[in-house]
């Protein structure tokens, strides 16, 4: 009996749940689940576990050798950079085959006002003199770049409770976990006076609504773009990871 394809999956998104849902599936395969540990109570993941860092490009290695993983499926968020890298750097050293699952970037169409910048720091500039009242959702561990902008009032969401204050003036804490639909994204900017919206580009189309309730609202939009994937093979669905894993199931290491 041939043994079954073992394979390390870099998750916390919701593709990655999607695509472990399927996985497990397959008597052909055995998976394991990878998260950073960053979210307290994450979404229940089927299959073997684990959580936390691998100690850069040399643990991952190490770990993808020691548990004979024959295939790294990446589908971590966009702007998961380090990770990004590091998973291809221990791929490379080992000769492994790795796969990045990413959504398609979203485009701005007809009646959107985005002000695309790079960073959130430039994000941060960018707010300056456009709004009083932000709809800030760029992560918790963006915050710290919108400090020195005390004129401004943030309604932030968060999926987890801050551990710490936020270093924030002026602001109210929403804690949510999507998907979002468009009437209440527009609900919610209503209700709090939203002026403009601050979000990176993580693309796909569940968390798509905050963009398209502002779009409805004639909100600006201050887009953070996403850092370029590390080389290497990309597709766009989990359709597409599960032909790109359907070849090469059962194939020896």
């Amino acid at each position: 009996m041939r043994e079954r394809t073992r394979i390390l999956l870099l998750g916390g998104t919701r593709d990655a749940l999607e695509l472990a849902r399927r996985l497990v599936l397959d008597p052909r395969l055995d998976l394991t689940s990878s998260l950073a540990g960053r979210t307290w109570n994450p979404t229940r993941i089927p299959g073997e576990l684990r959580v936390g860092g691998f100690g850069g490009p040399a643990g991952l290695a190490h770990y993808l050798k020691d548990h004979t993983i024959n295939l790294l499926v990446d589908a971590t968020h966009a702007f998961a950079t380090t990770m990004a890298h590091n998973a291809a750097a221990a791929c490379e050293q080992l000769g492994l085959p790795r796969l990045k699952l990413l959504r398609p970037a979203w485009r701005p169409v007809e009646g959107d006002r985005w002000i695309e910048v790079a960073s959130t720091a430039e994000a941060a500039a960018a707010l300056r003199g456009l709004a009083e009242r932000v709809f800030l959702t760029s992560g918790r561990q963006e915050i710290e770049a919108f400090a020195d902008l005390s004129d401004i009032w943030f309604l932030v969401r968060l999926i987890d409770p801050p551990g710490n204050p936020l270093p924030l003036a002026r602001h109210e804490v929403i804690l949510d976990r999507g998907p979002f639909d468009q009437a209440a994204e527009t609900a919610l900017m209503e209700k709090h006076g939203i002026q403009a919206l601050v979000t990176k580009n993580s693309g796909g189309g569940l968390i798509q609504a905050k963009i398209t309730a502002a779009r409805r609202l004639g909100l600006p939009v201050v887009m953070i773009r996403r850092p370029e994937p590390p080389p290497g093979e990309i597709v766009e669905s989990v359709e597409a990871a599960l032909a790109w894993i359907e070849q090469r199931a059962g194939r020896p290491p």
